[in-house]
Formats: structure tokens, sequence, C-alpha cells
């Protein structure tokens, strides 16, 4: 679906064309995205996400990288349980 990689697109059924940005507003549970300073994934972009879903939070892991619940783990499972615990209390 996909391709060989995140940065290699190609073939029959792909991601190529897929956009869903403009409907991200109708997406209502509470969402959690987790950026991370040095992963491919701009964590600008992460944050942006988190602001177009209805009830959205951004979790940014400073020295953190695609695994930053290896190399950032105080920052990532703090910010997990957190959220966990605001769902659950229903502080959204």
């Amino acid at each position: 679906m996909q391709g060989p990689s995140e940065f290699g697109v190609k073939g029959g059924a792909t991601l190529t064309d897929w956009d869903v940005r403009d409907r991200l507003n109708e997406i209502t549970v509470p969402t959690l995205t987790i950026g991370a300073t040095y992963d491919t994934m701009d964590p600008e972009h992460m944050e942006w996400m988190a602001s177009e879903v209805q009830n959205g939070r951004f979790l940014l892991c400073p020295d953190g990288s695609h695994a930053s619940q290896f190399d950032d783990q105080e920052v990532y499972m703090s910010g997990v349980i957190r959220f966990l615990k605001d769902v659950d209390a229903g502080r959204f």
C-alpha cells in the first residue's frame, strides 16, 4: 500500500494521493500526537495535527528521535500517562 518505505511511495494501490488533512476536525476522541526533535517527522507538523482534531494534545520529546519511548523515556512516559489520566478523568 505504501511502498518500500515511508520515503518512497510507489505501486498500484498506494497512498500517493491520499490526503485527509481537511477532515482532521472530524476526529472527536481525545488524541495525543507525539513529536520528537530528532525524528524524521517534523514536530511542528505533529503539533499542527493536534490542533486540528477536536480534543488534541501535543507532546514534544526534546531529546527524542523516532523511538522516543526509549531515548527520551521520562518525557514520553510521563506525557502519555498524564494524557491517559486526563482522558480517564474526562478532562477534555
